[in-house]
């Protein structure tokens, strides 16, 4: 009975771990997965490609939303013809012409009128536009080839994200048949979670901490004096990228905790003591994982600690529910 049982347990592992093979082999499977994933990621670029200006006015949009936080501050720009001069803040005493009732934004057309023989420039006030705003960021290209890395750059990162599902699942075809069924359920949950708590940290990166860092920007640069409406498209874009993987990566350290506890390293009590220490690990995280400026750090260390204390709620629960399951047997 013992040898069959055995017998039985041999089989089902095997069953469960898949068909054994050599070492070239497995390098060949390695292989096929790795060129398919290349495949589906050049495919998913191209496309991405194809849809760079849609790509990039979506990075846009968190810019365009600060407007939502901005205090109303005359400004005044000169248009002749398709160009536009400024905005520029000017007062009725500088621009006799401007009128004095404080509004958002005036906008003057620049032409030549005669008057006898001379021709003289003249100043027409545009009819005030609805949809304007009193802050206006303008995202400059200053060389002739940043346009192309800038869609390139956005398109890498499009294409990526977009094909995860297909390259996963070719990775997934060469690691799984290792694995055990009580293996591949802990490894699809925590992945699960791993996944959410990823496009978590991008969408509120997206919709809250990027138009607040932006606005915070511009209010610092006008209190030291600087012109904050003029930004090079470049680093615009990579800070708005690097900021949203950053924090999406961040959000995977409530996993790591987790997981330590799980795996006994950890249990909440040892939480609760390295308050201070997580403090100090996510300022540093900010910095590393973002732009290592004040701001988004502390937008992104102040979410992290959040989730670490999350996490200790959650492993004080595992610890009760694990005593109380110790104490029925």
């Amino acid at each position: 009975m013992l040898g069959a049982e055995r017998m039985s347990d041999d089989t089902n592992i095997e069953e469960e771990s898949g068909p054994k093979k050599t070492f070239w082999e497995h390098l060949g499977d390695l292989r096929t997965a790795l060129l398919r994933s290349s495949v589906v990621v050049g495919i998913m670029l191209i496309a991405c490609l194809l849809l760079g200006d849609r790509l990039i006015a979506v990075l846009e949009y968190p810019v365009r939303k600060i407007d939502l936080f901005q205090t109303p501050k005359p400004t005044v720009a000169f248009r002749i013809g398709t160009a536009e001069l400024g905005p520029f803040n000017l007062t009725p005493e500088q621009l006799a012409t401007l009128p004095p009732d404080g509004g958002p934004q005036y906008v003057f057309e620049m032409g030549i009128g005669q008057v006898g023989e001379e021709q003289v420039p003249t100043l027409k006030l545009l009819p005030p536009d609805p949809n304007a705003t009193s802050l206006r960021i303008r995202l400059l290209n200053l060389s002739p080839v940043e346009a192309f890395f800038v869609v390139f750059r956005v398109a890498i990162y499009g294409a990526i994200i977009l094909s995860s599902p297909a390259w996963l699942y070719f990775l997934g075809q060469f690691f799984l048949p290792a694995l055990h069924m009580t293996e591949r359920r802990a490894l699809f949950t925590w992945m699960g979670w791993g996944t959410v708590l990823f496009f978590m940290g991008v969408a509120m990166t997206y919709f809250g901490l990027l138009p607040i860092a932006l606005r915070a920007s511009v209010e610092y640069s006008n209190l030291l004096g600087f012109e904050a409406h003029d930004w090079r498209a470049n680093e615009y874009i990579n800070f708005v990228t690097k900021f949203m993987l950053g924090m999406g990566i961040g959000f995977q350290f409530p996993i790591v905790v987790l997981l330590l506890v799980k795996m006994g390293f950890l249990t909440y009590r040892d939480l609760m003591r390295y308050r201070r220490h997580v403090i100090v690990f996510c300022l540093i995280a900010g910095a590393l994982l973002t732009t290592p400026e004040v701001i988004t750090q502390i937008a992104m260390a102040v979410p992290l600690y959040i989730l670490y204390e999350i996490s200790i709620i959650i492993a004080w629960y595992w610890d009760r529910k694990k005593r109380r399951e110790e104490g029925a047997s």
